[in-house]
């Protein structure tokens, strides 16, 4: 039926349809016609109503193509991704994404989404992810390495991501909060989680879910999140184009993917740290054991947090949540 409403409004070009014309072809009553309106808009169409006269079009979705994708891919010289699966809305690509591992998908099998439902990010928090307006994907790796590498991949895709976002969103100052949150002016923009699974201490396969809030407005955004979250869209005054910055982040992932696997982590860790906001200032870690105040001033060898106390002590921290200290 939305189908059906939509193609109605798109014969008009921009004119309005009256409701009683729509409710006459289609049999429904008016009120079924304001329902279905409400979830062409919640699609992220754009309809203009007036009592008087009916309804209009004046906006579509700006939707992920996958041939557009591929091909800007292509463009780019990267090669890493070898299938694309598109969805209008899905519960989380996370959770499609270690479906189709289970099954056996290879490598570079990427799943991207207009909506996600449940989108996530660490920790079971809850991404915001209104349709049409970000970026919610996640993408398949099957790295030949020992299980406690995998912290590594996560540093890795945030230089990735931080890299191919500057690019895009010239001259914003988009910089890395540990682990894996990318920020501007202390806003966070984008989120990373990296899901594993091993057999015998060696990975199987690794998820890299990525979320990054693009065209979103201040109304896409809960009040509570308005202090702590932003987009690119807001930062830089003028949407962007998803497609492009998809491409870009593969190619910049796919540029330091190689040299990973060729040189080790100790480059990665080198553009981890030039990229990092929350290096060498005094901050307040929350770990699993309990609170500590401490300077972060690296990574170690294993890309964990190197973080030192106030009686000069340095001590590594694999998992934990940052706050300003103060």
């Amino acid at each position: 039926m939305n189908h059906r409403i939509l193609e109605l409004l798109e014969q008009q070009s921009g004119a309005y349809v009256s409701g009683e014309l729509l409710s006459k072809e289609l049999q429904i009553s008016r009120t079924a016609i304001w329902k279905h309106i409400k979830k062409l808009e919640s699609a992220g169409y754009q309809i203009e109503a007036s009592r008087r006269l009916g309804y209009r079009l004046i906006g579509k979705p700006d939707k992920l193509s996958p041939q557009e994708l591929t091909l800007k891919l292509q463009n780019r010289g990267t090669s890493l991704v070898q299938s694309i699966r598109s969805f209008d809305s899905v519960d989380s690509t996370q959770n499609i994404a270690q479906r189709l591992a289970e099954d056996g998908a290879p490598e570079g099998t990427l799943v991207i989404a207009e909506q996600q439902t449940s989108g996530r990010g660490r920790l079971g928090r809850k991404w915001v992810s209104p349709s049409g307006k970000g970026i919610y994907m996640s993408f398949i790796l099957r790295p030949s390495m020992p299980l406690h590498f995998a912290p590594q991949l996560t540093l890795l895709t945030a230089v990735a991501l931080c890299r191919a976002l500057r690019t895009a969103a010239e001259p914003l100052d988009i910089g890395i909060k540990w682990p894996n949150d990318l920020l501007i002016g202390g806003k966070k923009i984008s989120g990373i989680l990296l899901e594993s699974t091993a057999e015998e201490e060696r990975l199987r396969y690794v998820i890299a879910g990525i979320g990054i809030s693009v065209n979103l407005t201040q109304d896409d955004f809960p009040p509570e999140l308005l202090d702590i979250a932003t987009s690119l869209q807001i930062e830089l005054g003028k949407p962007l184009d998803r497609s492009d910055i998809i491409a870009g982040f593969f190619e910049q992932f796919e540029q330091l993917y190689a040299v990973y696997q060729k040189e080790g982590f100790a480059p990665i860790r080198m553009l981890w740290e030039a990229l990092s906001v929350t290096l060498h200032k005094p901050t307040r870690l929350i770990l699993a054991s309990g609170e500590t105040v401490a300077t972060p001033i690296g990574l170690n060898e294993q890309g964990a947090l190197l973080a030192k106390k106030s009686d000069g002590t340095v001590v590594p921290i694999f998992s934990s949540e940052q706050v300003p200290a103060g």
